[in-house]
């Protein structure tokens, strides 16, 4: 699987432990950086991230900073990026079964080495579940949210 990586100097460690282990489980990785500890601006490298799943450089992205939130909300900026923050591996695998998200998020400052690979390998080996979850993914994938009523206890 060809697998976009990034991250901001918050995360730098992190982001080089789990593209080795990528590589080494047989992934394609494409390292978008950061590769050094001066402070950088996380919202370039989610930026980068979505761009990566766009253009089908990447079929899934990793996106890490301190705390997982910035860079995951950088990322969902692109409409083809679902990006979800997760911190164990229950989380990861519910982005894929239920919401089909081809991007994860986490935090360096909170999930340690071991429970970022728990994480990864959980949102990578699972499938989406399609169905009844397929019509709510493509609510996503519109702007304003497709057939969406401004209050959804009122009819469109």
């Amino acid at each position: 699987m060809r697998i976009a990586i990034a991250s901001d100097h918050a995360a730098v460690e992190l982001k080089t432990a789990l593209a080795a282990w990528l590589r080494e489980g047989g992934h394609d990785v494409l390292d978008l950086g950061t590769d050094g500890g001066a402070s950088v601006d996380y919202p370039d490298y989610g930026y980068a991230i979505g761009a990566a799943l766009a253009d089908g450089r990447a079929d899934r992205g990793v996106a890490l900073c301190g705390s997982g939130i910035g860079i995951a909300i950088a990322a969902n900026r692109n409409p083809a990026c679902r990006c979800a923050l997760v911190s164990e591996p229950l989380s990861a695998s519910l982005a894929r079964t239920h919401n089909d998200a081809n991007a994860i998020a986490m935090g360096a400052r909170l999930v340690g080495p071991e429970m970022a690979k728990a994480c990864l390998d959980a949102f990578l080996s699972t499938e989406f579940a399609g169905g009844r979850h397929q019509h709510r993914v493509d609510m996503l994938s519109v702007t304003g949210g497709a057939g969406a009523a401004p209050n959804p206890k009122e009819p469109a």
